[in-house]
């Protein structure tokens, strides 16, 4: 798998995860599925996200059905759920689809 997207919008697994969230920049995860309908819906939502914030904040997915070990960690019950961390803690959570307002100020509030 790799880290790159057709956008700035990063694809994580149990090899990169940690060194991502570990980052001085914020993080958000966006942990979905490819059937899921509202994952779908939320996917351009969160490329906006990435190509919007640029350098200041990092934007990844994580498929659970290939890394249920990381949804596991930090009790994914339902998608899409998307968890915002800064310095390696999870700072944000947020199940459903939120507007986007909601996850561009929580990366970007301290």
């Amino acid at each position: 798998m790799t880290n790159e997207s057709t956008q700035s919008t990063l694809h994580l697994d149990s090899s990169n995860f940690e060194a991502t969230i570990a980052s001085d920049t914020p993080t958000l995860i966006d942990f979905w599925a490819p059937w899921c309908g509202p994952c779908r819906a939320l996917g351009p939502t969160i490329d906006k996200l990435a190509d919007d914030l640029g350098d200041r904040a990092q934007v990844a997915k994580v498929n659970i059905d290939d890394h249920p070990e990381l949804a596991a960690k930090f009790g994914v019950a339902s998608i899409p759920t998307v968890i915002v961390f800064k310095n390696g803690k999870p700072t944000d959570k947020f199940v459903g689809i939120r507007p986007y307002a909601d996850y561009f100020h929580a990366l970007e509030n301290d």
